[in-house]
């Protein structure tokens, strides 16, 4: 796992812009704490940082490989969980290799089938090819989008890399955000391509992005498709376990320590039940970490979302599959810190307004990297199988709209509450919202036959699936690689995505619960506890002293009243929040909080040009 950046201009030659390239190379450190390279001939400029995973003394890069014609170089992040095959077909066409890394592999299954090796991936990458035979710089996305990647175009090239910041550390990029860009940081959706700055794109899950003298090109090499899916229940059952099994057995690979995250849920359960008895059979143990907040469990208090507690369940799992496990408690004065809010913010490079869900996963990440480099997440499981509440919930399932924000305000607070009315009109975020949504839906097909109620079923699988777990993945992916730790999403394998989605909904709830096959599936690895429990979404904190020292940080803030956060926020909404006496415990009555601070704390460390017109 690495970050990795660069730069084509075909008007210059981009060696005299070492200083320039290093500054972008260093905005990845914190993604490769482990070495840093850079590689520039001609228009062309290479930079990377490595989080050593595996051959960790022979897979340094950028990587080239001379030709009669001129050097092909990459520059590459992720992991291919099926290089040592991949190894061996190209050992039987002729290629030699020097390292042991899949790295090498990906370089020469370029140089032996072009773009189209991404077709033959398994795993999680980005990754840019400069190719000097064709004068072309080839930039590839894994299909879920696990990997972050953005790029932007100039006048005669491109600025590309792993996260925004590496572009932004170009004289050429702007940290500017225009309407569309602030659309996105406060509706819950994401538009596919959009990367909020001005000027700058993603390059799309399952795409390819070609940059040569011409322009710019693009190539979909995956998609989710809709397809027949004829495997009775038990062959399904007997087909997910098989693919779960392949799947952890392939992402526990690493030659460094490795670790699973256990929430307690059914996915991270299961997840972490299969890793325990492969490696178990090796001889070994597999360790687990969880997430707990002080006095939580002691003082838990149900909601709509949250019934239970994590910690009891994430102890009968580790339990039973004989785990090392540890669990990391956090208290308030932890979550509330500042620099741990401008650390998330620097990470994802914008305002999340996810408050404590941000701050502990990132905590949580610190503490395991002191451990561990490569953990094994449950993300995904819920979109891939179906276990969110709308999922179910008949609103939801009814709505002319993204059905995750039927009830987000109810859930989780108004992302947009605590903006200026002028702002909110200016924005007009339910059209935005709506206008995405019918392009999103516009492209899924229907199955010849297909009952109304199983394609509302698929269309809701979709959207999720394409638009809900890529936030998600985003989120996982920042807040991991900020402390240098790699977290694999198993659940995210595209074979399991796609058997899964073609599965009708009738057979993914055939005990009129959430996730049916999954929990089938790894029923035999499970704890009764955990094989009956609700699906509780990631935790949050109850304690009031959180809430209370986020009133008091929006105080100071307030105390300003020339902060540019008052052009976008409502200073009487934020000062009510900030002056209320009733206990706020709730994620719902803090969002207005989080969000200010964030958004004021980004306004401070970026200081983007914001364009409203």
């Amino acid at each position: 796992m690495c970050g990795i950046t660069g730069w084509v201009s075909f008007d210059r030659e981009l060696t005299a812009e070492a200083a320039t390239l290093h500054a972008m190379t260093e905005t990845m450190a914190c993604r490769g704490p482990d070495d840093r390279g850079t590689w520039t001939e001609g228009p062309a400029a290479l930079g990377h940082r490595r989080l050593a995973i595996i051959d960790l003394p022979g897979g340094r890069q950028p990587m080239s490989v001379p030709t009669p014609d001129g050097p092909v170089a990459l520059v590459y992040s992720g992991e291919t969980y099926n290089f040592t095959e991949l190894r061996r077909e190209l050992t039987d066409r002729g290629h030699r290799f020097s390292t042991d890394s899949d790295t090498e592999v990906v370089l020469h299954g370029y140089l032996e089938w072009g773009d189209a090796v991404a077709e033959r991936l398994n795993g999680m990458y980005a990754f840019a090819v400069w190719d000097a035979r064709h004068d072309k710089l080839v930039m590839i996305r894994d299909r879920m989008g696990i990997k972050p990647f953005y790029y932007h175009p100039t006048a005669d090239g491109v600025l590309f890399g792993s996260e925004p910041k590496a572009i932004l550390a170009n004289p050429l990029a702007r940290p500017r955000v225009t309407r569309d860009g602030l659309r996105e940081l406060f509706v819950m959706v994401k538009t596919p391509g959009h990367a909020v700055w001005d000027g700058m794109r993603e390059v799309e899950p399952g795409t390819v992005v070609t940059v040569d003298r011409s322009g710019l090109s693009t190539r979909v090499y995956w998609r989710l498709e809709t397809r027949p899916h004829t495997d009775d229940r038990d062959t399904t059952i007997a087909t997910v376990r098989s693919l779960l099994d392949d799947i952890v057995r392939r992402q526990l690979v690493a030659d460094v320590p490795r670790c699973t995250l256990l929430s307690g849920g059914l996915d991270s359960s299961a997840m972490t039940a299969i890793a325990a008895r492969q490696l178990a059979a090796q001889g070994e143990r597999v360790r687990s970490f969880a997430v707990d907040f002080a006095g939580r469990t002691e003082h838990f208090v149900a909601d709509e979302l949250r019934g239970t507690p994590d910690t009891p369940f994430v102890h009968d799992v580790a339990r039973l599959a004989g785990t090392d496990h540890q669990d990391f408690v956090l208290d308030s004065d932890s979550l509330a810190d500042p620099a741990v809010r401008d650390q998330v913010i620097r990470a994802r490079d914008l305002p999340s307004g996810l408050g404590d869900m941000d701050t502990s996963l990132l905590l949580l990440f610190r503490a395991i990297r002191e451990k561990s480099t490569v953990a094994l997440s449950g993300e995904s499981a819920d979109e891939v199988f179906g276990g969110y509440l709308q999922f179910f919930d008949e609103e939801a399932r009814r709505a002319d709209g993204f059905p995750w924000l039927a009830n987000m305000g109810r859930h989780f607070g108004e992302d947009a509450g605590v903006l200026r009315a002028d702002v909110t009109k200016s924005l007009d975020l339910e059209g935005y919202a709506a206008d995405g949504y019918r392009t999103a839906v516009a492209g899924i097909d229907r199955l010849d036959g297909e009952s109304d109620f199983e394609y509302r079923m698929r269309q809701i699988s979709h959207l999720h699936l394409t638009r809900f777990v890529r936030m998600l993945l985003d989120r996982k992916d920042r807040m991991s690689m900020a402390v240098g730790l790699e977290v694999r999403v198993p659940f995210c394998d595209h074979r399991l995505v796609e058997y899964v989605y073609n599965a009708p909904w009738a057979l993914k709830s055939f005990d009129g619960r959430e996730k049916s096959l999954l929990r089938e599936a790894a029923a035999d690895v499970l704890p009764r506890s955990v094989y009956d429990r609700v699906k509780s979404p990631y935790p949050s904190t109850q304690d009031p002293r959180y809430a209370r020292a986020l009133q008091e940080q929006v105080k100071e803030v307030l105390a300003t009243p020339s902060h540019p956060v008052f052009d976008l926020v409502d200073r009487d909404r934020v000062r009510d929040a900030a002056g209320r006496t009733a206990p706020v415990s709730t994620q719902a009555a803090r969002r207005g909080l989080e969000r200010t601070l964030d958004l004021a704390r980004w306004l401070d460390l970026y200081s983007p040009e914001l364009v409203l017109d």
